[in-house]
C-alpha cells in the first residue's frame, strides 16, 4: 500500500515511517497540507493519509472533498491530547493514532485499508487449474475479466496477473467502482483540469494516468453507470483518455483487469451493462470457483486463518476438532473465503480447551449459531406487530455483525448491492442505531 504522511508528527515521523515500511507500505512525506495535496493531484496517489493533528485536519478533508480526491485520513498526535483527537475525528478523520507510534496500532490501521499479504492460499485442483491459466495469460497485454461470487478472491487474482506480467515493476492501481459515488467516479478515473468544476483549484491526475505503464483494476465494474461505461470503452479502445474539463486527449498505456460478482451476460441483456464494453473486457475470462466447489481448500484455509489470528491475538494456536471439520465441510459458504476467514477469526477468540470445537464456530443457517429447533417459528412470532422497516433493519445489522462489519460480505449474503447497503446503514446511523464497523467482532450479550 501507499502511505502519505503530512507534517512532522511531533518529531515521530521517522518511527512511524519505519513501522509502515516494515509492514510493506511505500511511504511519501509532505511538510504541509499544500504539499500533500499537490502529491495527490500529481498522480503519486495514496491508499492512506496520516496527518499531524497540529495541522488543520478540517482544511485537508474539506480540500479532498472539494477536489473529489477519495482517500481515508487518520490523524496523529501526542497521546494525551484528547481535545485535538476529538477535533480531528469531528473534522472527518477516520482514526486518531497517539504518538509515539505503537507498532500494533499502526499495523492495524494499515491492514484495515489493505491486506498486508496478497498471497493466494489454495490446494484444490480447481484453483490449481485457474492459477495455471492465469499464469499463461499474465504476460500478455489483453484485458482480463475475473468473475466469481463475492469473497472468492478476485482482487488477489488481479494482483497475481500484474505480478506475473512484464508490468510488474510498474504500478498496480485499484478502483472500486461500487464504493465510489457515481458523480465522483469519472474524475477519479480520468482526472480533471483546473477550473473544470467548483473546487478544482489545480489539475489532478486520475487513476488511468496513475497506472500508466502498469495495471488498472476496475473492481465490481457492473456497478458503473452506463454513461461512464461509454467513456471507459473509448479509453480502452483508443488508449487515450480525456480529463474532465480537458481540451485534448492524453495517451495512456494501461492493462485493464475488471472484476464482477454478477452475471454479466444477464446485465448486458437487461441493458445495465454495454455489450460492446463487455466484449472488449472479456478477452479472457477467469472464473473463480466458489469455496463450496473447492472442498480441499476449506480445511486448508481454515488452518491458515487459525494460525493468522492466533498470532495476531497472542493466543495459542489450537487444532480443529474432528466434528468441527465436518461442520465446516458441510457448510455452503455463501460468503466464500471471506466468510470462512471471519468465522475462523471468531472461533480463535471463542475457543476453549485444547481444540476448536463446534461450539466456537458460528455459521449462518447452522445449528452452530446456538439456535434451537423451532427457531424459525419463534422468529416468526417475534415479527408479529413490527414494521417491515424495523425487521429489515434488524436483519441487516445482525448480518453485518455476523460478518465482522464487512460490507461486501454482508451485501452478498443479503442479496443487495453494496450501494444499497451503504445507503441503509447511513440512514440507521442518522437514526441513532449502532452499526458494526469493519473488523468488529461479535460482542457478548450483556
Amino acid at each position: 500500500m501507499r502511505l502519505l504522511i503530512i507534517g512532522t508528527l511531533d518529531g515521530q515521523i521517522g518511527g512511524a515511517s519505519r513501522i509502515a515500511i516494515n509492514r510493506g507500505a511505500q511511504v511519501t512525506q509532505a511538510d504541509d497540507i499544500n504539499a500533500g495535496l499537490e502529491t495527490l493531484r500529481s498522480g503519486n496517489g495514496a491508499d492512506l493519509v496520516m496527518i499531524d493533528v497540529n495541522l488543520d485536519v478540517g482544511l485537508l478533508i474539506g480540500s479532498l472533498n472539494d477536489e473529489r480526491i477519495i482517500v481515508p485520513v487518520v490523524a496523529c498526535g501526542i497521546g494525551n491530547d484528547t481535545q485535538a483527537a476529538v477535533r480531528a475525528i469531528k473534522a472527518g478523520a477516520k482514526e486518531f493514532i497517539p504518538l509515539p507510534p505503537d507498532t500494533d496500532l499502526i499495523a492495524a490501521v494499515l491492514s484495515a485499508v489493505t491486506e498486508e499479504s496478497h498471497t493466494i492460499i489454495y490446494q484444490d485442483p480447481s484453483m490449481i487449474e485457474l492459477l495455471r491459466m492465469a499464469d499463461q495469460v499474465a504476460p500478455s497485454n489483453a484485458s482480463i475479466l475475473v468473475t466469481g461470487e463475492s469473497g472468492t478472491g478476485k482482487e488477489l487474482i488481479a494482483r497475481h496477473l500484474h505480478n506475473k506480467s512484464p508490468r510488474a515493476k510498474a504500478r498496480f492501481v485499484a478502483v472500486n467502482c461500487a464504493a465510489i459515488p457515481e458523480n465522483l467516479l469519472e474524475s477519479e478515473l480520468f482526472g480533471y483540469e483546473k477550473g473544470s468544476f467548483t473546487g478544482a483549484v489545480s489539475r489532478r491526475i486520475g487513476k488511468f494516468e496513475e497506472a500508466n505503464g502498469g495495471t488498472l483494476l476496475l473492481d465490481e465494474i457492473t456497478e458503473m453507470d452506463p454513461r461512464l461505461q461509454a467513456k471507459l470503452l473509448r479509453a480502452i479502445q483508443e488508449r487515450e483518455i480525456d480529463r474532465v474539463g480537458g481540451s485534448k486527449p492524453i495517451e495512456v498505456d494501461v492493462r485493464i483487469v475488471a472484476t464482477s460478482n454478477r452475471d454479466m451476460t444477464e446485465a448486458v441483456a437487461k441493458g445495465t451493462f454495454r455489450e460492446d464494453l463487455y466484449f472488449r473486457l472479456n478477452v479472457v475470462n477467469l472464473i473463480l470457483p466458489p469455496l463450496r466447489d473447492r472442498p480441499r481448500d476449506i480445511e486448508y484455509l481454515a488452518n491458515h486463518f487459525i494460525e493468522k489470528y492466533a498470532e495476531a491475538n497472542a493466543m495459542e494456536e489450537l487444532p480443529l476438532a474432528s466434528a468441527t471439520k465436518d461442520l465446516l465441510n458441510a457448510h455452503r459458504w455463501p460468503g466464500n473465503v471471506r466468510e470462512l476467514e471471519n468465522t475462523m477469526h471468531r472461533a480463535v477468540l471463542l475457543a476453549s480447551g485444547t481444540e476448536i470445537g463446534p461450539e466456537a464456530v458460528m455459521l449462518s443457517g447452522s445449528a452452530a449459531t446456538g439456535a434451537v429447533d423451532g427457531a424459525s417459528e419463534a422468529i416468526g412470532g417475534d415479527m408479529v406487530g413490527r414494521t417491515v422497516a424495523a425487521v429489515e433493519r434488524d436483519l441487516i445489522i445482525d448480518t453485518l455483525q455476523h460478518c465482522l462489519g464487512n460490507r461486501t460480505h454482508a451485501a452478498n449474503i443479503l442479496g443487495i448491492s453494496i450501494r444499497t447497503l451503504r445507503n441503509k446503514l447511513k440512514l440507521y446511523n442518522e437514526q441513532g442505531f449502532q452499526v458494526p464497523t469493519p473488523g468488529e467482532a461479535d460482542r457478548p450479550s450483556v
